[in-house]
């Protein structure tokens, strides 16, 4: 059967997370306009720096500061190479921090679809409401 295009996009966020180098949360980002991919992005380490599965995690206050978070690596991907994100939706595996939050209302995202509500932020929850961001959760099992 078929996929709808949530499941298409979702299925592929999944297999971008494979790319994760930061074992505390395998996540995947798929910026999408248009049903077409624009970037993708996933849990990692600025290019050329150590990754977390190779020198472990840099932690602060609970957190893993080695990683950049995969919203905000398919952002930088799309800054990087002049693909605009206004209008494009967010497909991630994971429901996005606050910090990743601001970023996408910042890069013009319209709708969020995520698959888990890890560490469920009502802050960030309210921000993307307030932002009029359409807001889906949509279950995937890999």
């Amino acid at each position: 059967m078929r996929p709808d295009w949530d499941s298409y996009f979702m299925k592929i966020a999944y297999a971008v997370s494979e790319r994760s180098t930061c074992d505390r949360a395998f996540v995947g980002c798929v910026l999408v306009l248009e049903k077409r991919i624009l970037t993708t992005g996933f849990n990692g380490s600025p290019a050329g720096q150590p990754h977390c599965d190779e020198s472990g995690h840099l932690m602060v206050d609970g957190h893993c500061v080695r990683t950049i978070h995969a919203e905000t690596n398919a952002i930088i991907q799309a800054a990087l190479h002049g693909v605009s994100t206004k209008g494009a939706t967010c497909y991630v595996t994971h429901l996005p921090c606050i910090n990743c939050t601001k970023a996408l209302i910042n890069a013009g995202i319209v709708r969020l679809v995520y698959s888990v509500a890890y560490r469920t932020d009502e802050n960030a929850m309210n921000f993307l409401k307030t932002a009029n961001i359409e807001i889906c959760q949509k279950e995937y099992t890999p």
